[in-house]
């Protein structure tokens, strides 16, 4: 396969998108664990949540 004479701005422009997603997936990871943590300390703190009372509470 033959790129021509564009090869390296295609090939860079893959790798940087490909960079980019992997910052990216890594960034929503990072974040969902953190959000997770933080979840857990509220919890653990007497914080309830709205989706967890039922129907009567107010």
């Amino acid at each position: 396969m033959s790129l021509g004479p564009y090869a390296y701005f295609i090939v860079t422009s893959y790798l940087a998108a490909a960079v980019v997603v992997a910052l990216m997936v890594a960034w929503i990871v990072v974040d969902h664990r953190n959000q997770k943590r933080r979840l857990r300390e509220l919890e653990d703190s007497g914080v309830v949540r709205r989706s967890g009372r039922s129907a009567t509470e107010p």
